[in-house]
């Protein structure tokens, strides 16, 4: 019998990762183990984006030969993750007259519906490719419905959409970096929706919550309220900001500032009260943004769950106390389960490691590629995924 194995690739500003998982059949039914995990230091990227492509792709390279040594299986294909400052959202709403002579909406009313709301947001999708397409609200007559409506009777089916996309430019950079690096890419997620499928738990997800990842030159957000990803956004600022800020604050190298960072220099040049001063400014400066973008979707302060941080920096200093200071939110690091026998030990591989679950499991979905580069919903299996 073939083993069932699907690999996450995660290619960011700093670092590139890959994530092995496995199906593993015991008495107690399939479990799930990592079984491989590379990780190489990014060249060729910038704020998310592919600025020297054989650059990238050795860093891909490099991080798919680790996987493939410590996995014993070689990779050659992948899920790949879609990130950087180029992913944004649009929300559009659409609606049809129900097609049966009895009234009973059915998946073609549901497809009808979708289509108009893309015609809607059309405009909005110039140079750019749709990456998942969330329904967050149906409406039969007026009334909010509780799941999918097919089944239910009614005259008018209305539903409110959110679209995240990315441009197609730099998506298919992406991928032709995968590629470049001997991996056929099968499918792409939004780093956020696939870091939330591994650090968030359902009831987190229901009650609301933000995911905060922040990483070398972007913080990326994801917005949950009731079990639904109603925003998702990318900002240009990361943890080297605060690298650049200790530099000029102290006047001294990169390097230096880095260490001062990550708190391996000291001593009377480098007041600690100094470099927390600067450091808490920067994240505080981090997290008015996100405040700023939940006051504009109307969540400001209003997510019983809070606020949830990962990424390189979510390690650092006092930070969930500043989450909650600035945002007036519960707040907490990011946590993975997994096996203590792996590499896989903090919330800065849950990108890699959620999209290799996503892969093998199919527990979250996404839409299909179909032609000219462009991803359209398999309707039935998507909308299943965000319903309660």
């Amino acid at each position: 019998m073939s083993r069932r194995i699907a690999t996450g690739i995660d290619i960011g500003t700093h670092q590139t990762k890959v994530v092995v998982v496995e199906e593993v059949v015991t008495p107690a039914g399939p479990e799930l183990h990592i079984i491989g995990t590379g990780i190489s230091e990014s060249r060729g990227m910038r704020h998310g984006y592919v600025v020297d492509a054989e650059d990238a792709a050795e860093s891909v390279r490099l991080a798919r030969q680790q996987a493939e040594q410590t996995a014993r299986v070689p990779i050659r294909k992948g899920f790949l993750a879609v990130g950087g400052v180029s992913l944004d959202e649009v929300r559009a709403s659409g609606q049809c007259i129900i097609s049966r002579a009895d009234q009973e909406i059915t998946d073609l009313d549901l497809e009808k519906v979708l289509d108009t709301a893309r015609e809607a947001a059309k405009p909005n999708f110039l140079n750019r490719s749709v990456l998942h397409e969330i329904p967050l609200e149906y409406r039969v007559d007026g009334t909010k419905m509780l799941g999918e409506p097919v089944g239910i009777k009614g005259t008018r089916l209305e539903a409110d959409y959110l679209f995240i996309t990315c441009l197609t430019q730099h998506t298919e950079l992406l991928t032709a970096t995968a590629e470049a690096a001997e991996i056929e890419i099968i499918d792409r997620m939004a780093s956020p929706l696939a870091g939330s499928y591994v650090t968030l738990t359902k009831d987190q997800k229901m009650k609301g919550c933000v995911l905060a990842n922040i990483g070398a030159e972007t913080v990326s957000i994801v917005v949950y309220d009731e079990g639904l990803p109603i925003s998702v956004k990318v900002f240009p600022i990361g943890s080297t900001n605060i690298t650049d800020d200790l530099a000029l604050g102290f006047k001294v190298s990169l390097e230096d500032a880095e260490r001062l960072k990550m708190g391996r220099l000291g001593g009377a040049m480098y007041p600690r009260k100094k470099v927390e001063e600067i450091v808490t400014a920067r994240f505080r400066t981090m997290f008015e943004l996100i405040d700023k973008h939940l006051k504009t979707i109307g969540r400001r302060g209003s997510l019983p769950a809070g606020i949830v941080i990962s990424g390189g920096a979510s390690g650092q200093g006092s930070i969930s106390d500043i989450a909650k200071g600035t945002l007036n939110l519960p707040s907490r690091i990011a946590d993975l389960k997994v096996s203590a026998d792996t590499k896989v030990r903090d919330a800065t591989w849950a990108v890699a490691y959620g999209l290799a679950l996503w892969g093998l499991t199919g527990d979250t979905d996404t839409p299909k590629k179909h032609g000219a580069g462009e991803f359209l919903a398999t309707i039935q299996k998507f909308l299943k995924q965000f319903l309660p």
